[in-house]
């Protein structure tokens, strides 16, 4: 097994609280989204919605990645500005959230 050099993924999985309107879900996705131009150690962001047949998502309806080159970086964006204005804008909608950071890592068979 081979750790991908320079590449560390941030993972937040969220259930949105009941009464969060679709509207307000693609706003605050919008704003997340917007958070790769405002943070130069943010390099790239991915979601999506929970679409397995196996159930076992544990009411958590919303994945987002986001893509940095190291976990120095990760510790720049969770303490930027604008991460901490737009957590105080989208926490207040979250029912749940699990956040998980790791290095990918390849494996050769």
């Amino acid at each position: 097994m081979e750790e991908v050099k320079g590449v560390v993924k941030h993972i937040v999985m969220v259930k949105f609280k009941d009464e969060t309107t679709p509207e307000k879900i693609e706003q605050l996705i919008k704003g997340y989204a917007n958070l790769v131009n405002l943070i130069p150690p943010m390099k790239a962001f991915h979601w999506g919605k929970d679409v397995s047949a196996e159930n076992l998502h544990q009411g958590f309806t919303h994945v987002f990645e986001s893509t940095f080159e190291s976990t120095q970086g990760v510790a720049e964006y969770v303490a930027h500005p604008a991460h901490v204005d737009f957590a105080n804008l989208f926490l207040p909608y979250s029912d749940k959230i699990i956040i998980f950071d790791y290095k990918p890592t390849i494996v050769r068979c």
